[in-house]
């Protein structure tokens, strides 16, 4: 284990392949409930290795998801996982109006909340949609009751990304945001937390970045992925273009076993007891 003494956020975002932003221009949203649906069966396979590792975590889970499913929200908060929102039906909150953003964010709450019994403190944006032309976001999400957000990537990227925001867990009026993971180097932020990047880097080049994060900065590194990244018989989308086909299915057969690796040289926990505490 490369630092006893610090714990880091291991984090999910529980939805199914045919939702991914960069799918939407080849998947009609009408059609999602006309796809074979496969997150129960890979939520199952994490809840499992997260039991074996010892490990608890946070799933930032949709509403239509929950709904649909909710014995896996039952099942995440039954096994002591942190089950939080990722909004409702996976729209990027930059491609939305203030109103139609608090709807969907009060909505899946709402649903989260009823089905699993618990609070529901945190929020992830899809796609971390949240930068600098829509940080009204943070005050629709402290009216509708969230505590902590994880939507700002401090990075530059082709889709999303606010690299001036801080690296690290800070409040936004009343609201916490924590960022996911970079690494300051060459007056540049690299990412360092998991999906695409983790697939694609060498896995030692992943691990040396979150333990330079731990001993450097002192501080927790933020992990997040996606069921669908271990599941390598999902269905094959035709007619994608070849950065989103690299993007979205390299190395998807080795994410499962990168993932026992991860989880034995790292502690682990949840974002809730992370960075609030008890409160």
């Amino acid at each position: 284990m490369a630092d006893e003494a610090l714990t880091n956020a291991f984090t999910v975002d529980v939805e199914d392949y045919f939702q991914v932003s960069a799918f939407a221009p080849h998947i009609p949203r009408a059609e999602w409930p006309l796809r074979e649906c496969r997150v129960e069966r890979n939520v199952d396979r994490i809840l499992a290795l997260l039991d074996e590792h010892h490990t608890k975590a946070t799933f930032f889970t949709l509403g239509w998801i929950a709904e649909r499913y909710p014995e896996v929200v039952r099942r995440i908060a039954a096994e002591g996982h942190e089950l939080a929102s990722h909004g409702y039906g996976h729209e990027r909150a930059s491609e939305q109006s203030e109103a139609a953003f608090f709807s969907d964010i009060n909505l899946a709450k709402l649903i989260l909340e009823d089905l699993s019994g618990v609070e529901v403190k945190g929020y992830r944006a899809p796609s971390f949609s949240i930068g600098k032309d829509n940080l009204w976001a943070f005050d629709c999400l402290e009216r509708a009751g969230y505590r902590y957000s994880s939507s700002i990537y401090p990075i530059r990227h082709d889709h999303y990304g606010m690299p001036e925001a801080p690296r690290h867990a800070h409040s936004v009026g009343g609201v916490l945001e924590i960022p996911a993971t970079t690494l300051r180097f060459m007056n540049r932020n690299w990412p360092a937390s998991g999906g695409g990047y983790f697939r694609l880097m060498p896995y030692g080049l992943s691990r040396w970045m979150i333990e330079r994060i731990n001993r450097t900065d002192s501080l927790p590194a933020v992990f997040y992925f996606h069921p669908w990244e271990i599941d390598v018989d999902q269905p094959r989308i035709p007619g994608i273009g070849a950065k989103t086909r690299f993007r979205h299915y390299v190395n998807i057969g080795r994410m499962e076993a990168r993932l026992r690796r991860l989880l034995a040289d790292f502690r682990w926990g949840r974002m809730d007891r992370l960075f609030l505490g008890n409160a």
